[in-house]
């Protein structure tokens, strides 16, 4: 019973603000119910370091009084932490330059000190306000070019201008931003509220936008601040007394044009590169489908004369005189070396495989958009806790199948070897994240949860798939195995099974990698991802590749009178994940300008963890896909 309790309190909180259906939030005029609109905080990242960070570590205005929202498991894993914030408007009543506090600093007192320097270090990084109001993120909307506007979900805190005068960051965005070896402080932010009036329905109006423009203003008195004056500079050596006033001006526009139900699309349009998007992905498509054909083409062409040849041997000497891949069924379905080890890997990938469709079809359906934050990562997690007991069932029919007898050694690797090895490595990255104090630190009670889960619910799964999968028969398969192996003959460069694994991930990884650069932008870059169709269609394509790649491969080994085909399967389709670390490697030193140890080895660290991932995943669909293949064509051909 506590389990369930456990999975469903996840899947309530995995809910997270929204879901499709739910109604929106009606504001009135003040003196009316529903009239206070409240601003929330997230945590701030930087594009230059992997470290996200809570709000109040940077000692801006807080709210201490009221209770923070609670996050959800993806929330969680991904460094959210939301909170209320003092800044606080009724509806459709305008404010000038309110001040919200005063901060003072003396370089002498230790704590000052320490709180400047991290004040300075995350305007030199370019760390970014993330607020929201009404689930809706608070943009901060400028041009680029050829007068487009690009819509940030984030705006900076500050920036710095170096010793030689030259402006970084958003100091670019003004010109008396000039003062050499400074940094200017964001004091003061104009918001504009945008709202829709609901007709016929009941009375109120919905927000369909947050804007905000970031300024900077020296106050000629900071206990009574009038947002005027030349902009707030700190200069990097300055000693003594320092003050911060932190102050907001809000006005509210109607906007007829906007619906409530399309208020994201101004910032998802504005993304960069959403164009280049559709055309690349579209160009990816075809080539992909192409090549697909021509392998499923050539496959079945050659094939069909293959079995009709065969299929046509009556005489003695015709069967004397055999040749290609019928010499081989004798050996075909000889236990593979290591199978103890490929059967856990392909329980695993199974697991993975179902997991990411099911999560991906789900991100199809509207169910985890960026509006429901948090969603896709508890969506995944949940899911794969839940899936333990098809990763037991393939992992133990397969081992079966491959004669093993040690069943408690199987079950064992499959509920502790793959996930250990990810849980392990996301310790360390944890422990680093803990060292620097980091808001994407998993809490000790959250990792306390997760274990629970692996342990309490996934790991007894997988024992309840295993029980199945070894009391089911095993495997028949169409033909008999010789008892003595089959020598085999010597193989030519590209039937060795190195290269052949090498060229086996070349045509998978040119299906996905335009959709890598956005998925790895919108993880490393802090940019909202939100074209899950496209990704299901790759997925699918992806899925299509690895097959026809390792079928075709398949094939020519066992022309070649290789039957050791079940690990060259797996690591043929598999190999696409060194292909995806590699360019992993290439996107970090060519388009992330990531800074400090212990954020590159955060990368790192995190990089492998997605790697194994989809090696496991990979790998499952090229060896299922050959196994159905092997089995196919050894069924329809007469052997004596």
């Amino acid at each position: 019973m506590l389990l369930w309790v456990l999975v469903s309190a996840l899947l309530v909180r995995a809910a997270g603000f929204y879901l499709p259906g739910l109604a929106p939030v009606s504001f009135c005029e003040p003196g009316k119910d529903q009239s206070t609109i409240e601003l929330f905080v997230n945590r701030l990242d930087s594009v230059e370091s992997v470290l996200p960070y809570e709000y109040t570590v940077f000692d801006f205005c807080s709210e201490n009084t009221e209770k923070r929202p609670s996050e959800n498991l993806g929330q969680v894993l991904f460094g959210e932490r939301i909170e209320p914030s003092p800044y606080k408007f009724e509806f459709k009543k305008p404010a000038v330059c309110q001040k919200v506090c005063t901060k003072t600093y003396d370089t002498n007192i230790q704590a000052d000190k320490a709180k400047l320097d991290f004040l300075k270090k995350g305007m030199s990084l370019n760390y970014q306000h993330h607020w929201i109001v009404d689930n809706m993120p608070v943009t901060w909307c400028y041009d680029v070019e050829e007068g487009q506007k690009f819509c940030n979900p984030g705006f900076p805190i500050g920036c710095y201008v170096t010793e030689q005068g030259r402006p970084k960051d958003a100091c670019v965005v003004n010109s008396n931003f000039n003062e050499k070896d400074a940094f200017y402080i964001f004091n003061h932010v104009d918001i504009t509220i945008h709202y829709h009036v609901v007709e016929h329905e009941q009375l109120g109006a919905r927000l369909v936008a947050a804007k905000i423009e970031p300024k900077s203003f020296e106050n000629t008195n900071d206990d009574s601040p009038d947002c005027s004056g030349v902009p707030k500079f700190l200069k990097n050596k300055h000693t003594g007394a320092f003050k911060i006033s932190y102050t907001y001006s809000v006005n509210f526009v109607e906007d007829k044009n906007i619906r409530w139900a399309s208020r994201w699309d101004y910032i998802l349009e504005s993304m960069p590169h959403t164009n280049i998007q559709w055309f690349s992905i579209m160009n990816s498509l075809v080539i992909v489908l192409f090549l697909s054909g021509m392998v499923a083409m050539i496959m079945l062409r050659t094939l069909h004369k293959d079995i009709a040849r065969y299929n046509q041997m009556d005489s003695v000497e015709d069967a004397q005189e055999e040749f290609g891949w019928k010499l081989v069924h004798g050996d075909v379905f000889r236990p593979p070396r290591k199978g103890m080890l490929l059967s856990v890997f392909l329980g695993s990938g199974t697991q993975i495989f179902i997991m990411t469709f099911v999560t991906l079809f789900f991100a199809c359906l509207g169910f985890l958009s960026p509006a429901n934050r948090g969603a896709l990562m508890t969506c995944a997690v949940v899911l794969w806790v839940l899936l333990g007991t098809p990763a037991g069932y393939v992992a133990a029919r397969l081992y079966k199948s491959f004669g093993g007898e040690k069943w408690k050694t199987n079950v064992l690797l499959t509920a502790f070897l793959c996930p250990g090895v990810v849980f392990a490595d996301f310790f360390v990255m944890n422990l680093i994240l803990w060292g620097e104090g980091s808001s994407a630190a998993m809490p000790f009670g959250t990792l306390v949860a997760i274990l629970a889960l692996w342990f309490c619910i996934s790991v007894p799964l997988t024992f309840i798939g295993a029980y199945f999968g070894f009391k089911r028969a095993g495997i028949e398969h169409p033909v008999r195995t010789n008892q003595i192996p089959r020598q085999i003959p010597e193989q030519s460069f590209y039937t060795k099974p190195f290269p052949g694994i090498v060229m086996g991930g070349i045509l998978p990884f040119g299906c996905i990698f335009i959709q890598l650069f956005f998925i790895l932008n919108s993880i490393w870059s802090h940019q909202m991802y939100y074209m899950f169709g496209f990704l299901f269609l790759v997925f699918i394509i992806l899925v299509i590749t690895c097959s026809e790649a390792t079928i075709l491969l398949c094939y020519f080994h066992l022309c070649a009178e290789d039957y050791h085909w079940q690990w060259r399967s797996f690591l043929t389709s598999g190999f696409t994940a060194v292909y995806f670390l590699v360019y992993a490697i290439h996107y970090f030193f060519s388009k992330l300008q990531i800074t400090g140890l212990a954020s590159t080895i955060l990368y790192f660290g995190y990089t492998m963890i997605m790697a194994l991932i989809f090696f496991l995943f990979t790998g499952a669909i090229g060896f299922f896909a050959c196994f159905w293949f092997v089995t196919k064509i050894y069924s329809v051909v007469k052997v004596d």
